[in-house]
């Protein structure tokens, strides 16, 4: 929610309270820093399945998954990145202040709290505080956000458009909370639903809690599709599941 729809696209805007919340949450689920998470999405957008694309699914699903963590980057990214336009996020003190400090901040809340809590409040073992809050909490939520890049641009139905690899794939939108519905985001990445239909209607929790936010006036300036719009590009370029919109 905050790396990807707020930071990445800028598909709303947040107060500074949730973006400070969204601050820590991104911190806590290790996977880097804001700055350079939005970095490297952005130029996946910009450059999606080429060799600037630093998990590009072309290479295969182990690529596309983990192996792009493993392997030296393809010098088409690393040309690329370097010209990537990021003063919108230098221009942001809460992530500056969050990439000057992140081993430190990233190592308290992601590894020493979670083991303290529960040692020191309930009597867990200290094996066990260790071992399933810190490190099984990271490995379960690092594959399921891998599979985004991996198995939601591998199989699934694409009724946007048919000639690219991000696809439809409700399995990933569940474990995600929404962010497999990939064929619509990236036909549409500045729509802050990442689908066609927001809620439980496309299994969409995230976009339900920006909805929640937006009611408080946490959140404001959302930004969508309008569902012609949608609905031509489906006819123009899809495969020819388009269902159109719901009733």
């Amino acid at each position: 929610m905050g790396a990807h729809r707020l930071w990445a696209h800028r598909s709303f805007k947040a107060t500074f309270p949730l973006r400070a919340v969204l601050v820590l949450f991104q911190t806590i689920s290790l996977q880097q820093h804001i700055h350079e998470w939005t970095q490297n999405h952005r130029i996946h957008h910009k450059y999606s399945e080429t060799d600037a694309d630093p998990h590009n699914a072309k290479r295969g699903l182990f690529f596309s998954h983990i192996g792009w963590m493993m392997y030296e980057k393809h010098p088409e990214f690393t040309s690329k990145i370097q010209r990537m336009d990021m003063k919108d996020i230098e221009n942001d003190c809460l992530v500056m202040w969050q990439k000057k400090h992140y081993l430190s901040l990233a190592l308290l809340v992601s590894f020493i709290i979670p083991t303290l809590v529960p040692w020191l409040c309930w009597g867990e073992h200290l094996l066990n505080a260790v071992m399933v809050p810190a490190f099984l909490r990271c490995l379960v939520l690092y594959h399921i956000t891998w599979s985004v890049n991996s198995l939601a641009h591998w199989t699934g139905g694409k009724p946007y458009e048919k000639n690219i690899y991000p696809s439809q794939n409700a399995v990933v939108a569940f474990l995600a909370m929404g962010e497999g519905w990939h064929n619509y985001h990236h036909v549409f990445p500045w729509d802050y639903k990442t689908s066609e239909f927001g809620g439980f209607t496309n299994i969409n929790f995230t976009t339900l809690i920006i909805k929640l936010c937006s009611k408080v006036g946490l959140a404001y300036d959302l930004k969508t599709v309008t569902p012609e719009m949608i609905e031509k590009r489906a006819r123009r370029t899809g495969d020819g599941t388009y269902k159109g919109p719901s009733k």
